[in-house]
């Protein structure tokens, strides 16, 4: 439905979290989730593509990225079968951590698995870092020292975040929320290697290691 070099132009300047980079991590993830779950890959690899097309200019205007984003795909699919465009637009839209609506379709949870295993493992932890330093965030927290509750709401200071804060109120939640089984078997690995990067970062910053 589109080509991988037209899904590129939409991501000009996008943070290195959410560059096309990482589009194309997604892409490869929904592929091989759709394949073994039964989803239709051309819905998936289109869904994939765009999903993130809304970040930057919602970023900007204040606006929900998945929901924009999904307005932004239909105008590029403009002209392509009603029914396969409300599908990726439908995905794109419940593709969000945070936000509603919940992934109800097939693709649309490979599309949500996906993106979300792009969060976590060794690649998660480094977006993570990434992003913190493009914040200007300090590199660690005592984990004893964070509110979840607090730091679980949006709105509070990023300068005041951490990797540390981002690990614990996102990074770690999200192999539960995998809607998959094949995401959900991906994740474990992915998983176990944040908690041991991150037990490991805080003994080496106290000197125990």
């Amino acid at each position: 439905m589109i080509s991988v070099e037209e899904a590129r132009r939409y991501y000009e300047g996008a943070d290195s979290a959410h560059d096309f980079d990482h589009v194309l991590r997604v892409l490869a993830l929904a592929e091989r989730i759709a394949a073994e779950e039964g989803a239709s890959l051309a819905l998936v690899r289109t869904a994939a593509l765009l999903h993130d097309v809304g970040r930057a200019r919602a970023h900007a205007e204040g606006l929900d990225h998945a929901q924009l984003g999904a307005a932004i795909a239909r105008q590029a699919l403009a002209g392509q079968p009603q029914g396969r465009v409300d599908a990726v637009a439908g995905a794109i839209a419940a593709h969000r951590f945070r936000a509603g609506p919940e992934p109800t379709t097939l693709e649309a949870r490979v599309l949500f698995d996906a993106d979300k295993l792009d969060a976590i493992g060794a690649i998660g932890v480094a977006r993570a870092f990434a992003h913190g330093g493009a914040q200007g965030q300090r590199l660690w927290a005592r984990a004893e020292d964070v509110d979840v509750a607090r730091w679980d709401r949006t709105g509070d200071d990023p300068q005041q975040h951490t990797p540390v804060h981002e690990f614990m109120v996102k990074l770690s939640r999200l192999r539960e929320r995998l809607t998959t089984a094949a995401g959900r078997r991906i994740a474990e690995e992915r998983h176990a290697f944040m908690v041991s990067f991150f037990d490991r970062l805080a003994a080496e910053v106290q000197g125990d290691l």
